[in-house]
């Protein structure tokens, strides 16, 4: 069998999405690539996180094709192959359709740099035009904006988080989920203070110590 270990932590981290709300039933998608066997493993369609063991991963080639599994995967792989792709600095690829991510998604707000720790993404979040789901419009839309961050809100769809390990690209939809429930509760009161380019340069340069 391909790829074990990322097919047990995918297991994993599916019950964790579904747990921590970030999804419903089937819904969002997880990746992780082997980058010296130029695999990819992935999530499976339509499977509830709850049902899913590591039969249920689908291993996947960079061009998308099928190396082994017996269900279909993500209809999101495109967004996934895309972004693993353009940025050898990540390796793991978290979909989510969290509840106040997706509300500020479905606004077409950016977040900005409102709070610290939109630092763990870059400079802002940005949302990304809509298109369909699992389309390959929308895996470019998701690369087009995206830049060096580590985080982008898709239109009225959801987010999708990205790092170099599985743990902190979940760690960074934690986070984005936290500062979109924040920027909505003080979008109701008013325009949150922004922190000027240079603060958040200096904490985006405090962060690059941590572990991506």
């Amino acid at each position: 069998m391909l790829m074990i270990e990322e097919r047990e932590a995918l297991v994993r981290y599916g019950k964790r999405l579904l747990e921590s709300g970030h999804v419903l039933g089937s819904g969002g998608n997880i990746s992780l690539i082997d980058r010296t066997e130029g695999l990819v493993a992935i999530t499976p369609s339509g499977l509830p996180y709850e049902k899913m063991n590591i039969n249920d991963i689908v291993v996947l080639d960079l061009d998308g094709n099928t190396r082994e599994g017996h269900l279909a995967p993500s209809s999101e792989y495109q967004l996934h192959l895309s972004l693993l792709a353009q940025r050898p600095d990540i390796n793991a690829v978290v979909h989510t359709h969290s509840p106040f991510a997706t509300a500020v998604a479905c606004l077409g707000w950016d977040l900005p740099s409102f709070h610290y720790l939109v630092a763990v993404s870059g400079v802002s979040i940005p949302c990304a035009p809509y298109a369909i789901y699992g389309s390959q419009q929308l895996a470019d839309n998701v690369c087009n904006v995206i830049g060096n961050g580590k985080a982008v809100l898709m239109a009225n769809h959801g987010l999708v988080a990205v790092a170099g390990t599985l743990a902190k690209a979940f760690d960074i939809a934690d986070i984005v989920e936290y500062l979109s429930r924040i920027y909505l509760q003080v979008r109701a009161v008013g325009d949150p203070q922004l922190l000027s380019k240079q603060e958040i340069a200096q904490v985006i340069s405090k962060f690059e110590g941590y572990a991506n």
